[in-house]
């Protein structure tokens, strides 16, 4: 067996624009052979894959996918470069690939799972069928997140809005499932994708959070105020920490289809409780924001043609 050298890798690199690691793997696997190596990588996707590795991918979509029973889901958030190529249905075709995928997966991180085997094609692991993808579409593409959710004492409820921009799921323990409660938890979804709460509930809000709220907001009222006592500081800061984890805790908000613009998330909950002889219990929801976080290159259009023109 021809020894792989680093010279090899180089040319191959040069040759294919595929990765290093994956140009010496491609040689290790054809035993030197460049020809074969090409090939290699062409047949994996590999080829060409490299090059659009350094581009920005902060558009996309985020997806859901449940069980059948709806007791396990997850969401997934796959990035693009652009919006283009994120309403393609070639790309949102294999998203949901990737969420079927991550759906059945118990891999815990992100690196355990792209080493794993790829369900559509076992001859590839999940990373490869990324670039593999990479290769057909013709921009950088990067599964970002996913999270499960699993509920054996009820359901777990999805919710996609604008076609994949926000991804909520729902964690709905219950003793009663049908149609009304079902909808309650859709609706629940649609309010966490809408007013972006941080928190289930108060008690999530980690203390040390609300400590140094209460810092901040002392010496902002004592500001306001430089001559009020100590109980009306107090007061004043605890009125503005309980107003803010209204904004904050998705079952202290208040529901956005109130009839009385004043019933909270948790008070509707409830109610719905109460009309289905149920014990409902919110226990938790994962929100996904497409790009949230990445930032977005700023493409001069003029700019680029120029640069392609070597002008």
């Amino acid at each position: 067996m021809a020894a792989v050298t680093a010279a090899m890798v180089k040319e191959l690199r040069e040759m294919t624009g595929a990765g290093m690691m994956d140009c010496k793997k491609a040689l290790a696997a054809t035993e030197g052979d460049m020809d074969k190596a090409v090939e290699f990588l062409r047949e994996k996707g590999l080829a060409g894959a490299a090059k659009k590795a350094g581009r920005i991918a902060a558009e996309g979509i985020v997806y859901t996918d449940l069980a059948a029973d709806e007791k396990k889901a997850v969401v997934v958030e796959v990035n693009a470069e652009t919006d283009f190529v994120a309403k393609n249905e070639k790309f949102r075709a294999y998203v949901a690939d990737v969420a079927a995928q991550a759906l059945k997966t118990s891999a815990q991180d992100m690196d355990s799972f792209m080493a794993e085997q790829w369900e559509k094609d076992p001859s590839m692991t999940v990373k490869e069928a990324l670039s593999s993808q990479i290769s057909i579409i013709g921009e950088n593409m990067n599964i970002r997140r996913f999270q499960q959710v699993e509920e054996q004492n009820g359901f777990v409820a999805s919710y996609i809005h604008a076609g994949g921009k926000i991804g909520v799921l729902v964690d709905v323990e219950t003793d009663v499932v049908n149609d009304a409660i079902k909808e309650m938890a859709k609706n629940v979804a649609m309010q966490a994708a809408a007013l972006k709460p941080l928190y289930t509930s108060e008690a999530e809000v980690d203390a040390d959070y609300i400590e140094k709220e209460k810092e901040i907001l002392t010496v902002a009222a004592k500001n306001e105020k430089p001559d009020a006592n100590d109980k009306i500081i107090n007061g004043m800061v605890m009125g503005r920490i309980k107003k803010e984890l209204k904004e904050i805790c998705l079952l202290d908000q208040v529901y956005v289809k109130a009839e009385d613009g004043k019933q909270s998330v948790a008070a509707y909950v409830a109610s719905v409780a109460k009309a289905n002889n149920a014990n409902i219990t919110i226990k938790k929801f994962v929100r996904f924001e497409t790009g949230e976080g990445l930032e977005k290159k700023e493409e001069n259009f003029a700019e680029e043609v120029a640069k392609q023109m070597g002008m």
